[in-house]
């Protein structure tokens, strides 16, 4: 063989192509679908049968990865600036200043200590912002490359999948339908084959593709020669050589204009973004109305005033939160993915948590997907045990077996496997079982369509009566029935009767009674190749039956039952027979009485639908278009749900469907673009998996933003509080200009302290035992519900209580400001680290069902321990604590945790349903 130079750039070969046509005919700047596939083959030193795998990774080391050059992600220092630019932190900077500002007043010092201090710990904490919204955009980073589909090529002569990014010019693609095209590429072959070229053109219609040069002056859409990166096959199939990767592609050309977007911002984020607002808002408010009764109605000092506005600032803030949230968003998507479900959008595991209809297709989900064919039926009232390994078919039953694997799109791989759906890989096993072995040229095809439920293809020769060509015809069995008028007998062709006719009912019945799946195979001898789809499709000799098995999944009748005690209906929308429905039901688990077909669901009008759905758990014969129809009438009766698909058509209703949920193994990619979630095992027990990791997340948060904002609320309650009594009940105490209950920086130090190890540790908190035996959330039920914000008003007023108690008891037996001042911090900062476990007592969790927590808890009382006992405590203005002073502070936990525990027992009763 004639080695061949290999070329330097995707550029550089098209560059040549052109030198070498300007040669030839005089035309200038001539694209990729105006030249012969034959040329593009030649130029690129490749054959039909692909690469061989040295040559392939040479190419990816010259040529570099398939991929588009992303825009600029967020940068680690942006990141990091970020921490800084929130409403709640500038807060803090502003409270910084005002310390500052003192000095402005006359006969007063800056507090530069002040200052300096709380800006330390602001970026302290920034920093620690910064490691967990880091680790986080890491986590999706991960997860985003894991989504990254696979192509599929011809290497070494055979087919193998291959990351898209592996793909090289010179590849040759075998794309099927529903296939994502990874780079530019000339056709070789196509049937059929129709492209969604919208993300290009703007085209809404799918644009029909072959292998035909066309006008070099063609507009994008009518390049009908050449597939194109980030373009999808719909329909069909097809193989192309790639002829530009990466940014040579006319994606790449283009992509400055589709940018690369980001993340969207989840539903937890907005309304924590919102909650920040609020929180700001309430505290410049709350400054203003103290201000106000300080300065007019008191007679206090301006100076006291500045510094209780500095504290009140300090204390709402819950620095922790927007870090914390990222995090464990971030991280709850991480144990989706060891449960195989990969999360595309972090925004599905709110909706997880709410999901209370699973629409659920059969086969790989319920079911195995491993299909075998168990029995043939042939005319004449002939039942076939296939499911043997010593099948001797006679010509009638071989005629039946070699339509199956002829008439079949499943390709060999270079393992000895088969790629393909799994119907029609189990009919080449068989007919591979039996012996019978046929791969004829391919005169023509006409692909199998959802719509149809046939498939076709034209061949010269086939072992059945009649001169060739043949038209071999397979679908779902009532489908090619009508289509037939003469039925293949004992090696006759008879009419197709009435007799007949019910034969063949009788005979699929039986087979769907046994949860089998059922195909039909016909033939028309001698066609007219020239003649259209339908003419093909016509006249046609019905030869047999197959029916196959695929049984139900280990646990899925485990997961079923789970999903009913967590208030989760589960409905099986199936392409089988209602009888085939009915026992893969009853083997599972749902509910069978009612089995509604999809040309029902057609004719019902949406009244009589939005009764069905709510009655009716197995669809059958359904059609995508009558997916759509039971999801839009199951969320107008106002329910989450979460829908499978695999399919090109499914498209649609995994897109609209509130967690639209796509299969891994067998899914197009199609289907698992417009998915929020992909199961990598396609299994049933991963959805029910993953709603109980949804709904553990969704408690996390719900609890740490429970613990955080009631530790905030408490210490706003105390500095407000304080301050005016204070200036009542210790007046003298409180007429000095430093007088306050609590310092701004003690504050702060309080907040990271508490509102960071711990609440990152309740991010990762065990799931409750009950998780699965609750109804499902309510759908615009948000983090705060009416139990999280009793609980946080209750803890705070507690909080507040007991905290000033043991400050004015502590002033009053020391007549020490600083004293009673550290006596408080310390309480503070010991009871919000208790409070870490009171917030878990709603979801019956064990003290030691965490350990994260435990160290987090040992790590902050550790520091706070050399905060008091070594020279911070000066920069800090507390003293270290005796014994006297420790025992008040342990004095008031009692009623502390009496209130907590009271307050557990009401809500209990109050909100539990």
């Amino acid at each position: 063989m004639e080695i061949r130079p290999r070329v330097s750039f995707n550029r550089d070969v098209h560059e040549q192509v052109v030198e070498s046509q300007e040669a030839n005919d005089g035309t200038e700047d001539v694209p990729w679908h105006a030249f012969e596939a034959e040329t593009v083959l030649a130029r690129f030193d490749v054959t039909t049968d692909g690469l061989d795998s040295d040559e392939a990774a040479h190419r990816l080391s010259e040529y570099g990865p398939n991929e588009l050059a992303e825009e600029d992600g967020v940068s680690p220092l942006s990141l990091f600036v970020s921490q800084f630019t929130g409403p709640l932190v500038l807060l803090l900077f502003v409270a910084a200043a005002l310390s500052l500002a003192v000095g402005l007043l006359p006969g007063r010092e800056p507090g530069y200590t002040d200052a300096a201090l709380i800006f330390l710990i602001v970026v302290g904490n920034g920093i620690f912002g910064f490691i967990q919204d880091y680790r986080a955009e890491k986590a999706l980073e991960a997860l985003r490359e894991m989504a990254m589909p696979d192509a599929t090529v011809r290497r070494d002569g055979t087919v193998r999948r291959i990351p898209t990014d592996e793909v090289v010019p010179g590849d040759v693609l075998v794309l099927d339908a529903g296939d994502a095209v990874p780079a530019d590429a000339r056709i070789l072959s196509a049937a059929d084959c129709r492209s969604d070229e919208s993300t290009l053109s703007g085209e809404s219609v799918p644009v029909g593709k072959g292998p035909a040069p066309v006008d070099s002056t063609a507009p994008l859409a009518d390049r009908r020669s050449v597939l194109h990166a980030g373009t999808t096959v719909v329909r069909g199939r097809a193989e192309a050589v790639v002829v530009a990767t990466a940014m040579d592609t006319e994606l790449g050309n283009i992509a400055d204009q589709l940018g690369q977007a980001r993340e969207r911002e989840t539903p937890f984020e907005r309304e924590v973004e919102r909650l920040g607002r609020r929180i700001g808002i309430g505290i410049v408010g709350l400054i203003l109305v103290i201000a106000t009764v300080q300065l007019f109605f008191t007679a206090t000092d301006p100076v006291v005033v500045l510094l209780v506005a500095v504290t009140l600032a300090v204390a709402a803030v819950p620095e922790g939160l927007p870090a914390v949230v990222t995090l464990t968003l971030a991280l709850g998507s991480r144990t989706l993915l060891e449960r195989n479900a990969l999360v595309r959008n972090l925004a599905v595991v709110e909706s997880l948590g709410a999901v209370d209809f699973i629409v659920t297709d059969k086969t790989g989900t319920l079911t195995e997907n491993r299909m075998t064919v168990t029995r043939g039926w042939l005319p004449g009232g002939h039942t076939v045990d296939l499911d043997t390994d010593t099948l001797d078919p006679d010509p009638a039953l071989s005629a039946l077996l070699t339509c199956g694997t002829i008439c079949n799109d499943a390709s060999e791989l270079d393992d000895g496997g088969h790629r393909g759906d799994p119907t029609e890989v189990a009919l080449v096993n068989v007919a591979k079982t039996a012996g019978v072995d046929s791969d004829p040229d391919r005169l023509r095809e006409v692909p199998f369509t959802s719509e149809r439920k046939l498939m076709s293809v034209v061949v010269e020769s086939f072992g059945a009566p009649g001169p060739g060509p043949f038209s071999l015809v397979k679908g779902g069995p009532e489908v090619v029935v009508e289509r037939c008028d003469r039925i293949l007998v004992d090696g006759e062709i008879e009419t197709l009767d009435e007799s007949h006719r019910r034969a063949i009912e009788e005979a699929t019945a039986d087979f769907a009674t046994d949860a089998l799946r059922v195909l039909g195979f016909a033939y028309a001898p001698e066609v007219d190749l020239s003649a259209d789809d339908e003419s093909l499709e016509s006249e046609l000799v019905f030869l047999g039956l197959q029916g196959m098995t695929d049984p139900p999944r280990d646990g899925v009748a485990e997961a079923v039952a789970d999903c009913h005690a967590a208030g989760i209906q589960v409905t099986m929308a199936t392409g089988d027979t209602p009888l085939t429905a009915r026992a893969i039901a009853e083997d599972v688990g749902i509910d069978s009485e009612s089995v509604v077909t999809g040309a029902e669901v057609a004719e019902m009008s949406e009244d009589r639908l939005h009764r069905v759905v709510k009655e009716t758990r197995v669809f059958a014969r359904v059609a995508p278009e009558h997916k759509v129809r039971i999801l839009r009438a199951l969320q107008d009766l106002g329910y989450t749900v979460a829908m499978t698909g695999d399919g090109v058509n499914d498209a649609p209703a995994l897109g609209n469907a509130d967690v639209g949920i796509a299969m891994g193994e067998r899914g197009t990619q199609v289907a698992q673009g417009a998915s929020d979630v992909v199961l990598r095992d396609d299994n049933f027990v991963t959805i029910r998996d993953a709603i109980a990791e949804g709904r553990g997340i969704f408690d996390n948060i719900r609890k740490f933003v429970n613990y955080l904002l009631s530790a905030n609320t408490g210490e706003v309650f105390v500095v407000f509080l304080g301050t005016l009594l204070g200036a009542v009940f210790f007046p003298d105490v409180f007429s000095s200009s430093t007088a306050l209950v609590i310092t701004p920086v003690a504050l702060l130090w309080l907040n990271l302290v508490t509102d960071g190890f711990p609440a990152l540790a309740l991010g990762v908190d065990p799931k409750s035992g009950d998780v699965m035996q609750r109804a499902p959330r309510p759908q615009r039920e948000g983090i705060l519900d009416a139990r999280t914000v009793a609980s946080i008003v209750g803890i705070g007023v507690a909080l507040t209580a007991t905290g000033l108690g043991v400050f004015f008891y502590a002033l009053a037996e020391s007549a020490d400001l600083v004293v009673a001042q550290t006596v408080l911090f310390t309480f503070l900062v010991t009871a919000e680290l208790v409070r870490t476990q009171s917030v878990r007592l709603r979801y019956r969790l064990s003290v030691l069902s965490n350990p994260w927590l435990l160290a987090a808890v040992g790590l902050s009382l550790a520091l706070h321990l050399v905060l008091l006992y070594t020279p911070l405590a000066a920069l800090f203005g507390v003293v270290p604590l005796g014994l006297r002073e420790w025992g008040w502070i342990v004095g008031a936990f009692v009623p502390f945790l009496l209130a907590n525990l009271v307050l557990v027992w009401v809500n209990d009763r109050a909100f539990e349903n």
